[in-house]
């Protein structure tokens, strides 16, 4: 995979495919970007092309527009907030009504000189982004392509969209010289880590609320992990595959079989499956509920569980106390209510604790990466934290991204 560095990009514009679907609170609240994570993980890339004397313009999505233009999802607040981290001016074009390539953008695009930088309107405003036909993919990427003038070249940085066949992450490459930015280099290095280069012993942590969700990685992990803990909503389709009473606990009975499947094979391969032994149940899901620690087994029908109890944060840690690798993608519980936060606050400190002791933490999914900054963990405490939410879910897969296939091309 050609890197950045290998491109000749002064005088040349770059167009730069970024991930910067931020959050951002409702205009009723403001409208404000609650979380910059992934715009601050863009900026090397951008900085080094701009640097370099590249007219750097960033195409980047926000949501789910559907094709359409929505002014709630335009990424002006991203543009202003690029610019205030730059600490230079960043073009955007002033409305997207007539293309997201259209007179608007050509007109920031052609006021960028060397060194400038200009972010387009929310990509996905096009429906032929996303379009399954490949020929509207096809027409709207030589539109890109024809905005950006004379010599352009590619940079794929966005690794949380490389697992989608769009326009601007799989079609535009294969018309233009092409490389990989660095946020895309070091997810695939740090994934690589985690499925060919492994150091034992190998725990995958999987939480959040679905099995569903966790389906694939837990199929293509059971050859590979040494231990399989699962916490979070998660854990109680577990729980109820061996017979146990949940309650009102999140659960998804049609997953119910396939559970027992994994169990069985986890056996079968002599994976050390680890399931909560106490949960903190509440009356109700609420920031103020009523709670109480009960054995997993034995959750009250008239409670759902919202947390691990203290002695699985204690025999999760101990299970970790000795990895050397370690993946985690979902909360423990959950953590956006304070009573509620406790079983994740154990388990990142539990890997902070792996990460001193020299061995290779990786933070992955974009609630994981919200909780570990929530709870006041530096990131810098894991290996690392990682952007590619889905992408890296469906690597881990073994799936092909075709944002990555097209790059290594």
């Amino acid at each position: 995979m050609q890197t950045v560095d290998d491109l000749e990009v002064a005088g040349r514009t770059v167009l730069v495919r970024s991930d910067l679907n931020v959050p951002i609170s409702p205009a009723k609240d403001g409208g404000a970007i609650t979380d910059d994570k992934r715009i601050q993980a863009s900026l090397p890339t951008i900085r080094d092309l701009a640097g370099r004397g590249a007219r750097v313009v960033v195409l980047a999505h926000l949501g789910r527009p559907k094709g359409e233009v929505k002014p709630e999802l335009s990424l002006r607040p991203v543009a202003h907030r690029l610019q205030e981290l730059l600490g230079q001016p960043v073009g955007f074009p002033d409305t997207a009504e007539r293309g997201v390539a259209g007179p608007a953008a050509r007109a920031a695009v052609s006021a960028a000189g060397a060194g400038g930088v200009v972010l387009l309107e929310n990509i996905r405003f096009e429906a032929a982004e996303t379009s399954k036909d490949d020929g509207e993919r096809a027409a709207f990427a030589t539109e890109l392509v024809a905005l950006a003038g004379d010599n352009p070249a590619y940079v794929g940085d966005g690794f949380g969209a490389v697992h989608r066949k769009h326009a601007s992450v799989y079609d535009l490459p294969k018309l233009l010289p092409h490389a990989a930015g660095g946020l895309v280099l070091a997810e695939v290095n740090v994934l690589k880590r985690l499925t060919e280069d492994l150091e034992r012993p190998y725990v995958v942590v999987l939480g959040g609320a679905k099995v569903s969700d966790k389906l694939g990685v837990i199929a293509n992990l059971l050859d590979k992990v040494d231990r399989l803990i699962i916490g979070g909503g998660m854990a109680y389709t577990f729980l109820k595959a061996q017979g146990h009473e949940v309650g009102n606990s999140l659960l998804e009975a049609d997953q119910i079989d396939t559970v027992q499947g994994f169990l069985a094979e986890a056996d079968k391969r002599g994976v050390e499956l680890i399931l909560p032994v106490d949960i903190v149940a509440a009356t109700n899901f609420a920031p103020d509920a009523q709670s109480t620690v009960v054995a997993a087994t034995e959750i009250p029908a008239d409670r759902e569980g919202l947390d691990i109890g203290p002695k699985t944060r204690e025999l999760f840690a101990n299970k970790l106390a000795d990895a050397r690798t370690v993946f985690w993608n979902g909360p423990m519980g959950v953590f956006e209510f304070d009573a509620f936060a406790a079983g994740t606050r154990s388990l990142a400190d539990a890997l902070t604790k792996v990460t001193a002791a020299q061995g290779l933490t990786v933070v992955g999914g974009g609630d994981s990466a919200a909780a570990v900054r929530k709870l006041g963990f530096a990131e810098s405490a894991f290996g690392h934290v990682s952007t590619g939410g889905g992408a890296s879910l469906e690597y881990l897969e073994g799936k092909t991204l075709p944002g990555l296939q097209v790059l290594e091309a």
